[in-house]
């Protein structure tokens, strides 16, 4: 007897994979797709590669491709960009792109196609510690990598009416998160780098995100937020937002997948953001769920940093997007991580 596919939508319909057809109504609306891709023996990473669609620069959209290729040395791609047709093969907006990056949505919840055709410029994670802008010369990049999801999608679902019902607190953090929606799926893939004049196949595992919301960030006060799937299909996510200081519970969401099923999960234990360190700091995280306290290793490796980002509150935040070398259960895989704190949460504890 033949067995049914795994259910990867997490609850929503194949509609949500498509891409808006046009510019949204509404101006502060935001497209957003982006991947956090590990070579599968932490040769390298791409400690997010990511277009940002707002509606009121729709044809001129933002787009990161961070890449860390290890001894610190860093290769980064960031512009605004002209926008290819939505439509793809099949008549349906399933192409999102911006300058040199595109996503393409193969089969909904299942299949991507991820390219990139252009420039970086060379530093190193050195020089992003120090706020400095890299100092190497541009050079030319290609990549396209193939995604498989390997997890149900993880879906935030903060919906204007389901916002209107929270609390005051509940509704800022949401409105961190994106009122709208989201969905991540954690992946294996498979692709060709091209770069230094060389052409290398890879095999690797990371996370995608696509989301469709509106996103005001004034209230936003740092997150700590992981995710990683490991060798015999065991995988967890969880974003956790620090204490307001108003006696209020911050957001604090996750989940453990094992033996193919998803259970709900809550971090106590998370790595947030206080020095800046290029490589093997502790990402230990533990989590809260049915099965217990599960306990998982980490040291970063393959970093990046945004000091002062000038993309999160007026260049107040401190951004860090790394790989972890994770440990669970005796198995050992590399999974992501992104934190970010403002100066004075920096050496707190």
């Amino acid at each position: 007897m033949a067995t049914m596919a795994m259910d990867l939508s997490g609850g929503l319909s194949p509609e949500h994979e498509l891409f808006f057809p046009t510019r949204p109504e509404d101006p502060e609306m935001r497209e957003s797709s982006s991947i956090w891709l590990m070579e599968e023996d932490g040769a390298f990473g791409f400690p997010r590669v990511g277009i940002e669609g707002e509606a009121h620069s729709w044809d001129d959209r933002l787009y990161h491709a961070n890449i860390a290729m290890g001894g610190g040395r860093i290769l980064h791609g960031t512009g605004r960009g002209a926008v290819p047709s939505p439509i793809g093969p099949d008549g349906r907006p399933t192409i999102f792109g911006a300058g040199p990056l595109t996503f393409r949505m193969i089969e909904p919840f299942r299949r991507w196609l991820v390219t990139y055709d252009g420039t970086v410029v060379e530093g190193t994670v050195g020089e992003q510690i120090a706020g400095q802008p890299l100092s190497g010369a541009e050079q030319p990049l290609r990549f396209e990598v193939e995604l498989e999801m390997v997890t149900p999608g993880w879906v935030q679902d903060n919906s204007p009416e389901k916002v209107a019902r929270m609390s005051p607190a509940e509704a800022a953090d949401a409105a961190s998160m994106g009122i709208g929606w989201r969905i991540e799926h954690l992946f294996r893939a498979q692709g060709t780098l091209d770069v230094d004049g060389t052409s290398r196949d890879f095999r690797a595992t990371g996370l995608r995100i696509k989301r469709q919301s509106v996103r005001p960030l004034m209230q936003f006060r740092g997150h700590c937020w992981q995710s990683a799937v490991f060798p015999d299909g065991s995988a967890f996510g969880y974003i956790a937002y620090p204490p307001a200081g108003d006696g209020s519970e911050p957001y604090n969401d996750g989940y453990i997948y094992r033996d193919g099923r998803m259970y709900p999960a809550r971090a106590t234990r998370m790595p947030w953001l206080r020095r800046l360190l290029d490589e093997g700091d502790d990402a230990t995280l533990e989590l809260e769920s049915e099965l217990g306290t599960t306990r998982i290793e980490g040291k970063t490796t393959l970093s990046t940093f945004r000091v002062h980002n000038p993309e999160m509150a007026e260049g107040r935040f401190n951004l860090q997007q790394t790989g972890v070398r994770y440990s669970w259960d005796g198995q050992i895989d590399y999974g992501m991580l992104e934190r970010s704190s403002t100066d004075d949460q920096m050496g707190a504890h």
